[in-house]
């Protein structure tokens, strides 16, 4: 019996690519069965020419985010029984040519999810990209599975994860990397790692992420993800810190007030602050660690 083949669907989130978005979608037809250009409040030309090109075209009316796009591609896999969809950047900078690579650890049943990382003299990442892709490795990897590279955009996940992310993905931003990486983790997903290029001298004039808004964004997201997974950790540890600093000004208040016989009211009302902040955080920990438990039993009940 011959098995059933695998219906593979591109998908490239876009927003103001006309420049690239054809040749992207016209290698990528190469490679899939079919490709859709998720076009996020585009005011360009790059609805026209992907469609031109041969893709399906399904727009936003504004810009909601690349998140958003990638949950809308995600949700059109599902309602046309794909059974692998591949992520690419619309600006040309990932090379569609290598999406056989990273479809096969996928394809052979040996991760859920695949994940390009770049790496090395083909990668052309500039240095202050580098050092802003290593910080949120790291932050991403307190809360999941550490990866080479936790930012890359081309990805492949088969279809068990596609319904995994489509239904719990809340990030509207470029925050959707990261995020799908604690989620893989969270629900036990295997992930793989296949070495990608990456061109991005062409890019130099033509990228409109803000290194200066975009990293802080994504990693404060970050954070609060990791901080919501892990309370007690991230909110109740920091927390304790502050209580036990509040008590150890506390106590030099009342040592220095022993022996001058003056009260340091601002360093009273510091130590009053630290313990009630800390408390808070404490408190605040508790709950957050305790109520999913409670919400996810109601839900099963």
């Amino acid at each position: 019996m011959n098995e059933k083949k695998m219906k593979i669907l591109a998908a490239i989130p876009c927003f103001n690519e006309e420049a690239t978005i054809g040749s992207v979608v016209i290698k990528a037809k190469r490679h899939v069965d079919e490709v859709v250009v998720i076009d996020d409040g585009s005011v360009d030309d790059t609805a026209r020419i992907a469609q031109e090109a041969g893709a399906k075209v399904i727009k936003h009316k504004e810009n909601k985010g690349k998140a958003a796009a990638v949950k809308t591609a995600f949700k059109y896999a599902l309602e046309n029984d794909f059974d692998i969809v591949v992520t690419l950047d619309g600006d040309g900078q990932h090379n569609a040519d290598e999406i056989p690579n990273l479809l096969e650890p996928v394809l052979d049943g040996k991760a859920d999810m695949a994940i390009g990382f770049r790496f090395g003299r083909l990668t052309e990442m500039p240095f202050w990209r580098k050092i802003g892709k290593r910080v949120l490795d790291y932050a991403t990897g307190i809360g999941a599975k550490k990866v080479t590279d936790s930012q890359c955009g081309f990805r492949a996940f088969n279809k068990k994860t596609i319904e995994t992310f489509a239904k719990r993905i809340r990030g509207n931003g470029f925050s959707v990397e990261s995020e799908q990486l604690v989620l893989a983790n969270d629900h036990d997903l295997k992930v793989a790692e296949v070495r990608i290029s990456c061109k991005y001298k062409h890019l130099k004039n033509t990228s409109k992420k803000n290194p200066f808004s975009h990293g802080p964004s994504v990693l404060s997201y970050v954070i609060w993800l990791i901080a919501e997974r892990r309370p007690l950790l991230f909110i109740g540890v920091p927390g304790i810190i502050l209580v036990l600093l509040g008590f150890f000004f506390g106590i030099r208040t009342i040592q220095y007030y022993n022996k001058t016989g003056i009260f340091l009211i601002p360093q009273a009302l510091a130590t009053i602050l630290l313990i009630i902040l800390g408390s808070l955080a404490v408190l605040m920990s508790l709950l957050l660690n305790v109520l999913p438990h409670i919400v996810e039993k109601a839900r099963e009940e």
